[in-house]
């Protein structure tokens, strides 16, 4: 686990995306500035985290348990909860299974699940439905296939932008370090915390429905991603039961680093 920001401020968990790793404060101005003590942590086989046993099936619940296990060290009641891209399905997890540790959730460019919104590639579709009937399996699979990805943060890089807004903030003095770090640390061993990640959130059952969320949601979409559109942010607004939706001008996929102050303001 890693800490920024003020320790004695109001605790903000960062939940990464996939792939991702802690080693990301999207703004640490903006983040000192809200008097947030912000906590980051690897989702296991990324960074420092252990991957899961072999043959184990990566699940959002589970993952929501390993998120509870951070927060309760703190012992210091219910905190905001950041989630960015698939970190958003782990925080609305976290806050239907342990409802008593999250006060509030902000979602940033998740998407819809399945065809929701936008139908998957055939080719994607049938990957997954091949995985489902050996889920204990499914992650190495994946794993195997995506290696050679892994043998570049560039590709996590590539994975995580999109278009002109996107470029601008990869390219930039400021968040283009810090996005190379948080990279280069995903994938320190191989795929197989992002192959983990994408059977939890698209092969396995979530284990849980939208509804069942009771923490209110504030949804952050980017008016130029094109990985993940707005479209994905109203789908959560209709199954939310408390959430607000806000589309971010001139922003694109890598939103937390050009908003991170509004997003922060949601859970603080």
């Amino acid at each position: 686990m890693e800490d920024r920001g003020l320790a004695y401020g109001s605790p903000v968990l960062l939940l990464h995306p996939a792939p991702g790793s802690r080693l990301l404060d999207p703004d640490p101005w903006s983040t000192a500035g809200s008097r947030a003590w912000l906590l980051t942590y690897d989702r296991p086989g990324y960074g420092g985290s252990t991957p899961l046993p072999e043959g184990s099936v990566p699940t959002l619940l589970g993952y929501a348990d390993d998120a509870a296990a951070v927060l309760e060290q703190l012992r210091s009641g219910p905190v905001g909860v950041v989630g960015w891209s698939t970190g958003g399905l782990v925080a609305l997890a976290l806050a239907v299974r342990h409802p008593d540790l999250v006060s509030a959730v902000a979602m940033v460019g998740t998407p819809a699940p399945g065809d929701e919104v936008s139908p998957m590639p055939p080719e994607q579709k049938a990957m997954v439905e091949s995985l489902r009937p050996e889920l204990a399996t499914a992650t190495s699979t994946l794993a195997t296939a995506l290696a050679p990805m892994a043998e570049s943060y560039q590709s996590v890089l590539e994975m995580l932008s999109s278009g002109p807004a996107d470029e601008a903030v990869r390219t930039g003095s400021v968040s283009g370090p810090a996005l190379r770090n948080m990279a280069r640390e995903a994938v320190r061993q191989g795929a197989v915390g992002l192959a983990s990640d994408i059977v939890a959130a698209t092969v396995a059952p979530w284990g849980f429905e939208p509804a069942q969320v009771e923490a209110p949601v504030t949804l952050f979409y980017g008016e130029q991603d094109e990985l993940v559109t707005p479209v994905h942010g109203a789908w959560w607004a209709e199954e939310l039961p408390r959430s607000a939706l806000n589309v971010v001008s001139g922003a694109g996929h890598l939103l937390p680093l050009v908003a991170w102050k509004q997003v922060l303001a949601a859970v603080v």
